[in-house]
């Protein structure tokens, strides 16, 4: 295979398909290189649900407003001040006109679901999930003139001079492989748009970060977000952006499938119980903050635990209280006999409870809605939001390991998406990233509910017009 086009977008997630649209609309010729099968097209997108974005005030999907500054100040609580924030500033800004931008190019949208908590101001829910809002954007991507390749891996990275009109050219070595057929060739451009994800699916990789218990760790993801772009980039001399060893993590039920579980597998009980780690102690404050500015933590947390498992154990009276997961809550009438379901001490699993219901208040209001102040007192770890005794009958538990969702190392880039250069700070020429692929620059640690596909949709539309003025400059 040996083509050419104005602009080549490696990857195509939710970043990688607003970057072909948004060059294709600017007049450009626009190449997409997926090296997944068509059927499994759009990498972490495929399992998101929702997209976090300011907005002025109230309207059909939304429930009030959401200022920049308020946006802002949530990332900065969650980073602890990390990232870049001329970067954070920008994504803010630009995330005010995400929705009806994607509306106009076919996704449709719908209410919060029952169980999001605390998610019905901030961020709008896209009608039948990320797969039927890819679908969407690909379907307005094919309609403008967008050629997707498929099954296409990019194999090297070579920045030419003398191209056409005088400036650099791309090129990329690619390798196809499909159950009829294989072969190599090469695609150039006069830019490149890379969203080819992080390497959250590389173990191995993260693991030289987190130690060997990172192998137990399960992936929400795609399997292709094995960090090859990533690494034939940082080869290539970008600078990096982020830490290496952080990542956005959540707790997932441990039956889970190793890759590919997606949002159906992550556990919302954790503010509602208590958690344990394998030897039935608990080791963090279960209600430290409202859901969607924590549950990224866990994963990480838990990853912290022995073999990396924890225990979400809670009562009859909390069951209802969040989306449970696709795998049936272990359930029994007692704490031991949950205990011995579970592999727990039954013993420990007791003193941990007892000590647990003894520090909860006697008095005032559990409200799942908001930070309620409902205490513990004398308890170490402190439980400061929701704590309420576990004494309903039926004990319930999930099993909890790290679920992966993406990686914080990525590459350095500009205002606008252009990737660094290491030896001098410059930009590459030609070179332009979005997505996860250059989330580090605004992640450092945490994360906020849907701001991942906010960090993709606004890179990626920067990246896309970006590069199409580039090439046809």
């Amino acid at each position: 295979m040996d083509e050419a086009a104005d602009v080549v977008v490696v990857g195509c997630g939710n970043a990688g398909i607003c970057a072909a649209i948004a060059a294709r609309e600017a007049g450009a010729t626009v190449t997409v290189l997926e090296r997944a099968p068509q059927h499994m097209r759009g990498g972490n997108s495929r399992h998101t649900r929702d997209i976090r974005h300011v907005h002025s005030g109230p309207d059909q999907y939304v429930t009030g407003s959401y200022s920049v500054a308020e946006l802002l100040d949530d990332l900065r609580r969650v980073t602890h001040g990390g990232g870049t924030p001329a970067l954070s500033e920008l994504t803010a800004r630009e995330s005010e006109s995400l929705p009806g931008w994607m509306e106009q190019r076919g996704v449709r949208w719908q209410h919060s679901l029952h169980g999001t908590l605390h998610l019905s101001r901030t961020n709008r829910f896209m009608l039948g999930g990320g797969r039927a809002m890819l679908n969407s954007l690909y379907r307005t991507a094919e309609a403008l003139g967008v050629v997707f390749r498929y099954d296409t891996t990019v194999d090297g990275v070579d920045i030419a001079g003398g191209g056409e009109g005088g400036g650099p050219t791309v090129r990329l070595a690619t390798s196809t492989a499909t159950s009829t057929a294989t072969g190599i060739g090469t695609v150039t451009a006069r830019a490149v748009v890379f969203s080819a994800g992080g390497f959250e699916a590389n173990l191995k990789w993260l693991s030289q970060y987190r130690g060997e218990g990172a192998l137990n760790y399960i992936v929400r993801g795609t399997p292709y977000n094995d960090g090859l772009i990533l690494r034939r980039l940082l080869d290539l001399g970008c600078r990096p952006a982020g830490n290496p060893a952080n990542f956005h993590g959540t707790a997932v039920d441990a039956r889970a499938p190793k890759f590919d579980g997606g949002i159906v597998t992550r556990l919302d009980s954790v503010p509602f119980g208590v958690v344990v780690n394998n030897e039935a102690e608990r080791f963090y404050d279960e209600g430290e903050e409202l859901w969607p500015k924590r549950y990224a933590i866990w994963g990480g947390m838990i990853g912290d635990q022995p073999d990396q498992i924890a225990y979400s154990i809670f009562d009859s009276k909390s069951a209802g209280l969040f989306m449970p997961s696709v795998y049936p809550a272990y359930e029994a009438a007692t704490l031991e006999g949950l205990a011995e379901q579970l592999g727990l001490p039954p013993e420990r699993l007791r003193k941990t409870v007892d000590s647990f219901n003894q520090s909860v208040p006697a008095t005032g209001t559990f409200d799942p809605s908001r930070l309620d102040g409902l205490s513990t007192s004398g308890l170490e770890p402190p439980k400061t939001n929701w704590a309420r005794a576990l004494d309903e009958p039926p004990y319930l538990a999930y099993p909890l390991r790290p679920g992966i969702t993406f990686t914080y190392l990525g590459v350095e880039v500009t205002e606008h998406a252009e990737i660094v250069r290491d030896q001098d700070g410059q930009p590459f020429p030609g070179l332009f990233a979005a997505g996860e692929l250059m989330a580090g620059n605004i992640l450092s640690q945490g994360y906020l509910a849907g701001f991942g596909l906010t960090i993709g949709a606004v890179f990626g539309r920067i990246a896309g017009k970006e590069a199409a003025s580039r090439a046809l400059s």
